[in-house]
C-alpha cells in the first residue's frame, strides 16, 4: 500500500467516526491548550520582572554591609564588622572605572505638608540618582552634591507630589519628615514600579540626613555604577581591594548585576517549567484517551481487519493503517490546541493588558512534538494487536 493510499484510508477513517476521533482528539487539545497558556503567562511575567529588574541600566554593582557567605569566625570576630559609610561610597566614586555611585538609606517615616500627613517610603541618596538609575526630575532640580552636612533639601515621587499639593506647585514649600523641616526642591518624572517597589510613591532626602532620621550607623547599600567599557569581574576586584583596604578585612557583599539576572531567571525559569508540568498533566490524560479508544477501535473492527488480510494485506500494512490513525489524530488535536491557546493568549493580552503575557515558542512546539510522540506510543500497542489478527478468526466475527 503506498503512502497516499495510507494517509487516505486513515483519514477515512477518521471522518467515518466523527465523534469517537473528536472525543479522543480532545484531551490532546485541552492539554496542548493548557500549555500554550500557561508558559505563555510565565514567559510573560519572566520578561515582565527582568525588564522591571534592568530599568535602571546595566552596568550596576551593589555592594552591601556584611558578608554572606560563611566563615569559620568567632562571635567577637563578627561584631567588629564595620558599617558602610558615606566615606567609603565617596572612595569607591574615585576610582578610575566608576562613572558614579549612589549610597542608600531606606525606611518609613511619616511626612506632613501642611494639614495632610501620611507615612511613605523614604530614600536617603545621593547627587548621582538621576545618572545611575536613569530617573530624571520633571520640574525643579535633584539633591545637589554637598560634602559634610548636607542641607535639608527633599524631592518628592510624581504620586507623593500629587498626594500632598494636588495640583499646586510644589517647590519651595515645607513639609516635615519625622521631627525635622525639609525644603521641596524638584519632582521626579512618572517612573512605575520596580519589582513591586513604587518608584513615584517615594520621597528622596540626603543619605546622611537619612542615617540621622532613621538613626542607623551603615548604608543599606551602595550602588556602583561603571564604565560599559570595563568588566563586571575587574570592577568587582577594583571594589573589593579598596573596601578591604578601609575595613581591614572583608565585611561586606558585592553583587553585580549580571549574578542577580543570572538568580532571578534561574527562578523564573523554574517557574516557567513548573507551570508547563502541569498543563503536560493533561497532555498525560490524553494520551490515555487515544489508547483507550484505539483498543477500542480494534475490537469493532476485526471483520474489518479479517477482510483487510483476506485480500491480501500484510501484518505490516494493518500496523501501519492503525498506527496512521493514531498519528492523524494526535497531529490534529496538538494543532487544534496549539491554534486555540494562541488564541487565547490574544484574547487575554486585550481583555487584561496588564497581565503580562508573551507567546513561549520553546515549550509551544515542544508540547507540539510531544503531542505527536503520544499519538506514536498510545497507537503501538493496538496496532500491534490488530496486525496480530488471523484472517480466518476476524471474518468469523461478522
Amino acid at each position: 500500500m503506498q503512502i497516499l493510499d495510507l494517509l487516505h484510508f486513515s483519514y477515512r477513517s477518521i471522518i467515518s467516526h466523527k465523534l469517537r476521533s473528536s472525543l479522543t482528539a480532545l484531551g490532546l487539545v485541552i492539554g496542548i491548550a493548557a500549555v500554550v497558556i500557561l508558559t505563555s503567562i510565565g514567559r510573560g511575567i519572566h520578561t515582565f520582572v527582568l525588564a522591571e529588574f534592568t530599568q535602571f541600566g546595566t552596568h550596576l554593582l551593589s555592594v552591601n554591609p556584611g558578608k554572606k557567605t560563611t566563615f569559620g569566625l568567632s562571635g567577637a570576630t563578627i561584631s567588629t564588622v564595620r558599617p558602610l559609610t558615606i566615606d567609603d561610597a565617596a572612595a569607591l566614586g574615585r576610582l578610575p572605572s566608576v562613572l558614579a555611585v549612589v549610597p542608600v538609606v531606606q525606611g518609613n517615616v511619616r511626612v506632613e505638608a501642611g494639614v495632610k500627613q501620611r507615612r511613605t517610603n523614604v530614600l536617603g541618596v545621593g547627587s548621582a540618582v538621576p545618572e545611575v538609575w536613569r530617573v530624571n526630575t520633571a520640574v525643579g532640580r535633584f539633591l545637589p552634591a554637598e560634602a559634610g552636612n548636607p542641607r535639608a533639601f527633599a524631592v518628592l515621587g510624581h504620586k507623593m507630589a500629587a498626594e500632598l499639593f494636588g495640583t499646586a506647585n510644589p517647590l519651595g514649600q515645607r513639609i516635615r519628615i519625622g521631627t525635622d523641616r525639609y525644603l521641596v526642591i524638584g519632582v521626579m518624572e512618572k517612573k512605575g514600579q520596580m519589582v513591586g517597589f513604587d518608584m513615584d510613591d517615594t520621597l528622596y532626602i540626603p543619605a546622611a540626613k537619612a542615617l540621622e532620621l532613621f538613626d542607623r550607623e551603615s548604608l543599606v547599600e551602595i550602588n556602583v555604577l561603571y564604565k560599559p567599557t570595563v568588566s563586571a569581574a575587574a570592577v568587582q576586584n577594583a571594589v573589593k581591594r579598596l573596601l578591604i583596604a578601609r575595613h581591614g578585612f572583608e565585611d561586606f557583599t558585592i553583587i553585580t548585576q549580571n549574578q542577580m539576572l543570572e538568580t532571578m531567571d534561574s527562578v523564573l525559569n523554574i517557574l516557567t517549567l513548573g507551570v508547563a508540568a502541569l498543563g503536560g498533566i493533561s497532555l498525560l490524560v490524553g494520551s490515555v484517551g487515544i489508547l483507550t479508544i484505539m483498543t477500542i477501535a480494534v475490537s469493532e473492527r476485526i471483520s474489518e481487519i479479517g477482510l483487510l488480510r483476506a485480500v491480501g494485506a500484510e501484518r505490516r500494512v494493518i500496523f501501519r493503517l492503525f498506527l496512521g490513525e493514531a498519528l492523524a489524530l494526535s497531529v490534529a488535536g496538538g494543532l487544534a490546541g496549539v491554534l486555540i491557546g494562541i488564541l487565547a493568549i490574544q484574547t487575554i493580552g486585550y481583555a487584561l493588558p496588564a497581565l503580562p503575557v508573551e507567546l513561549a515558542w520553546s515549550y509551544i512546539l515542544s508540547a507540539f512534538a510531544v503531542s505527536v510522540l503520544i499519538g506514536i506510543a498510545a497507537g503501538v500497542a493496538p496496532a500491534i494487536k490488530a496486525a496480530r489478527l488471523e484472517p480466518l478468526e476476524a471474518l468469523r466475527t461478522e
